[in-house]
């Protein structure tokens, strides 16, 4: 009886190539030997239904006999999946791609016992830089109107000398023996499925096509060095505690022409003792006495901008909130600024003499 390939990728019959790449990556991470609660059993029929929906032809033969999938191949040359199963019919003429796979298990050359240094999207033999984060300190008026910093980075770059080719200038250049300048070489593995032909980063090129007399003698032909690069960086005004900039192609340069890295510089405010910060409005207090509460006064209150004259009406109670608008943070991205909410607290007078309990005791009449 034959197998429901879809549902054991868990996709639909009408699910495109990419759905069901995405759910035998998925399900073989799950499921491999390797995992802890892994299940070798599972991860066979797994990659068996890939094998037949990952392609365009068996697909369409599946879909068309149904039930009757294996002896419709069978005299096509496919010796249906008992012969699958173990692999040991497709020891030549099965090609294996292990970019297919992706990084499902951290690195397909760890399991399997090789390694490659493909780049997705990049040439063979190259390598993305890393990505960079440092914490970054400012105050808490500099993240309110926004600032510049000068910072240094102990970071990879691209080779001067040879510009990150890794060769020597003036060495004797040529296409790898090898490899046959393609970058990889196919060679028969034993692996948890049985025997394989599968693509490899060619050992004696690492995957460039070339090989060269001389390696860089500055760098030592990784094309990269180390040096103390300083950045003058641009901190947008209304930027938060936490929040980060990213910079791209400010991280570590890339190996043997692989892409920039990027820069995370995570923003550490700062607290002021005089303001808290809401969102982009601006918290403080202010404490005014009993007789200002009563009578009304005009008191000096201190803003992010410096101190500025506020009137406070008579018969003010302690918690009313009074709004400085527009003295709070910038807001990112444009937008004007935030509001200054100012909390008064009025103090009690203590330690009264008899005549000031006395007019008070009048107050109160």
């Amino acid at each position: 009886m034959s197998k429901d390939y879809y549902k054991i990728l868990g996709v639909s019959k009408g699910a495109s190539a990419d759905e069901i790449k995405k759910a035998f990556r998925k399900l073989a991470h799950e499921h491999h030997p390797d995992k802890k609660h892994g299940n070798e059993e599972k991860f066979k029929e797994i990659n068996e239904a890939y094998q037949v929906l990952g392609d365009e032809k068996k697909r369409a033969s599946y879909d068309k006999f149904g039930s009757s999938f294996e002896h419709g191949q069978a005299s096509g040359g496919y010796q249906g999946f008992e012969g699958f199963r173990d692999f040991s019919n497709f020891a030549e003429g099965f090609n294996m791609n292990m970019e297919d796979l992706g990084d499902m298990f951290g690195g397909f050359g760890d399991v399997f016992g090789f390694s490659g240094s493909r780049t997705r999207g990049g040439k063979s033999g190259s390598r993305r830089g890393s990505d960079i984060e440092v914490n970054l300190n400012i105050e808490f008026s500099e993240a309110v109107f926004g600032t510049e910093k000068e910072i240094k980075l102990n970071k990879s770059i691209l080779c001067i000398k040879c510009r990150g080719n890794g060769v020597e200038p003036g060495a004797k250049m040529e296409t790898c023996r090898t490899c046959g300048g393609k970058g990889q070489v196919t060679r028969v593995q034993r692996t948890i499925f049985g025997q394989m032909q599968v693509q490899m980063t060619c050992s004696e090129c690492g995957g460039e096509g070339k090989t060269y007399s001389h390696k860089c003698s500055q760098c030592g032909g990784s094309g990269v060095i180390k040096d103390i690069v300083e950045m003058k960086i641009k901190i947008p005004a209304g930027i938060d505690d936490g929040q980060s900039i990213r910079l791209s192609g400010q991280g570590e340069a890339g190996v043997k022409g692989g892409p920039l890295g990027d820069l995370y510089l995570r923003v550490r405010v700062k607290k002021d003792p005089r303001f808290e910060r809401q969102g982009f409005d601006i918290l403080s207090r202010a404490e005014i006495g009993f007789a200002q509460a009563a009578l009304g006064d005009k008191i000096e209150v201190e803003t992010i901008d410096g101190p500025i004259t506020m009137r406070i009406p008579d018969g003010t109670q302690t918690g009313t909130v009074f709004k400085l608008k527009g003295r709070g943070i910038t807001r990112l991205h444009g937008g004007g600024r935030g509001d200054q909410m100012v909390t008064v607290t009025v103090k009690t007078p203590v330690k009264l003499n008899r005549k000031q309990r006395e007019l008070l005791k009048e107050l109160e009449a």
